[in-house]
């Protein structure tokens, strides 16, 4: 690291400014102001009320029968008790990157408590249908305020996509740390936070800093110039030299300044969402708890798998039998090609796949020549970026491999190896031997994703990384899903892929029509 005597950066005005601000008219900084965390749940607050009344109203009216002064007394009680709940519970729409699946299952959840409640009074209150009356609210609810929130959810997350109108945010400490969230914020303008400087009186300079075209503004004590002069509305506090004595008196200064503060915590790669927050008199103490891949919960999700695997086996036993005739018809060669995998505990496995090349390829015939090329070394940094793709071989892939593998149907009969139990439905992809070793000596944790069964589909796949993407990406992602694994992130993922599916074969679909219309 540099001396810390050495003088910080100069601030450069006129490029914080250019970097802070959004672009536009009023009208963007009107919608930035609104879509910010701090006005938003005023946005669903007003949206929740009015959504909540309708389905009341909806509920009620629907069914003249259920009238009543009882009945309407409870239809108009029942958004208030709702609000209520809405309030004392954490959305997960509050989470830097709010999903759909789990603001449906909130919502729900929401509701059907409000609805217990709801024929708790009717009980006592007395009179004819309140059960009736219960039921209905519970479904008008759930339905309208299940896709109100789920409209606003997804026109908010493609508003903050847009440059403009993401949270100016500064990020204290230039270094590893502060260097990993920069580069996950730009890849990822999804979260909704806009990078615009650092804050570092001593940065590391091998972070690579200089090639990330994000100014270092400073030091920790030219935060309050920073946030005027970049706008910014969020700080992130990431590791850097600064005592913690120092970085708690400026948290007090970004809430004088109306700026909200997030932190990296230390001993981060083993904070999961288990994690529980106790205190020891005022002093917060975070107990943590460590995944275990071979305890009761696991043993439940491989009990899943089998169970999943044999029902999809049956269900999609005709398209597989199409699949496998016309690889048998197109081209001579094998219906299935076997691969040696690694999975769990670094085992070897015989992975299956329908065969989607020419001829009886060989593990070395069939592998990706990219991965060959950065064995070899042709990659610079396989362990902080493996991004650079190889030069292609001669395609041997038929036309039937091509769809087969555009619409994933080629994976199908891992579903085989998922009921012998050498892997699960949802996992770390399992990767070929030779490359794992390779892996293993310059990728940081990349044997950690051995501590599960390989999987059909994945955490880092459903989130874009496959096919020619960074492999520490691909670890980071993996180990995530380790380290957070519950049963109801298996079957969101599992609910991801299937999506991800449904649109490659629509686009697909579009792709083959138009060729077919310019061959006109």
């Amino acid at each position: 690291m540099t001396p810390s005597t050495a003088a910080a950066p100069p601030v450069d005005e006129s490029a914080a400014i250019a970097l802070g601000r959004p672009a536009g008219d009023l009208v963007s900084g009107w919608i930035a102001r609104l879509i910010d965390a701090r006005n938003w749940w005023q946005v669903c607050l007003l949206l929740d009320v009015v959504v909540l009344y309708l389905a009341s109203s909806a509920a009620l009216f629907a069914a003249p029968a259920l009238g009543g002064t009882a009945s309407r007394w409870i239809a108009a009680t029942f958004p208030i008790v709702t609000l209520l709940i809405l309030r004392a519970r954490r959305s997960p729409d509050e989470r830097l990157y709010g999903s759909l699946l789990d603001t449906a299952a909130y919502v729900v959840g929401v509701v059907s408590l409000a609805a217990v409640m709801t024929m708790a009074a009717g009980s006592i209150l007395g009179g004819p249908h309140q059960v009736s009356l219960a039921l209905r609210l519970w479904l008008f609810a759930a339905v309208y305020l299940g896709l109100a929130r789920g409209v606003l959810l997804s026109i908010r997350r493609q508003a903050i996509r847009t440059a403009a109108l993401g949270t100016p945010t500064l990020i204290v400490g230039a270094g590893v740390v502060g260097g990993h969230i920069f580069r996950r914020l730009i890849t990822e303008p999804s979260y909704g936070l806009r990078p615009v400087g650092y804050l570092d009186g001593d940065p590391l300079p091998s972070a690579g800093l200089d090639d990330e075209h994000l100014p270092v503004l400073g030091g920790v004590d030219d935060l309050a110039q920073a946030v005027q002069q970049t706008n910014a509305r969020h700080v992130i506090l990431a590791f850097s030299s600064v005592p913690d004595h120092v970085l708690v008196e400026k948290v007090k200064e970004c809430a004088n300044l109306g700026v909200e503060v997030s932190l990296v915590p230390r001993l981060y790669e083993q904070v999961n969402e288990r994690a529980r927050l106790d205190h020891v008199g005022g002093l917060p103490l975070l107990t943590l708890s460590p995944t275990d891949p071979r305890g009761w919960r696991f043993s439940v999700k491989h009990a899943f798998d089998r169970v999943f695997a044999a029902v999809v086996l049956v269900l999609l036993a005709p398209l597989m039998l199409g699949c496998a005739l016309a690889v048998r018809l197109t081209s001579p060669g094998p219906i299935l090609f076997r691969q040696r995998r690694i999975g769990r505990d670094g085992c070897e496995f015989t992975m299956l796949k329908f065969r989607t090349m020419r001829g009886d390829p060989s593990e070395a015939g069939e592998a990706d020549a990219r991965w060959a090329a950065l064995i070899r070394g042709q990659a610079s940094d396989l362990g902080a970026n493996a991004r650079q793709p190889a030069p292609r071989q001669v395609s041997r892939t038929t036309s039937v491999g091509r769809v087969l593998r555009t619409l994933s149907m080629d994976e199908l009969p891992q579903l085989f190896n998922v009921l012998r139990g050498d892997m699960s439905v949802v996992g770390p992809r399992p990767e070929r031997v030779g490359y794992v070793r390779e892996f293993e000596r310059v990728v940081h944790r990349y044997g950690d994703r051995h501590r599960v069964k390989s999987g059909m589909t994945g955490w880092a796949q459903v989130n874009g990384l496959r096919g020619e993407t960074s492999i520490a990406d691909r670890v980071e992602w993996d180990n995530y899903y380790i380290q957070n694994w519950s049963l109801g992130l298996d079957l969101r993922i599992i609910a991801m892929t299937v999506s991800e599916v449904l649109r490659f074969r629509h686009n697909a679909y579009r792709r083959i029509v138009g060729r077919s219309r310019r061959a006109r």
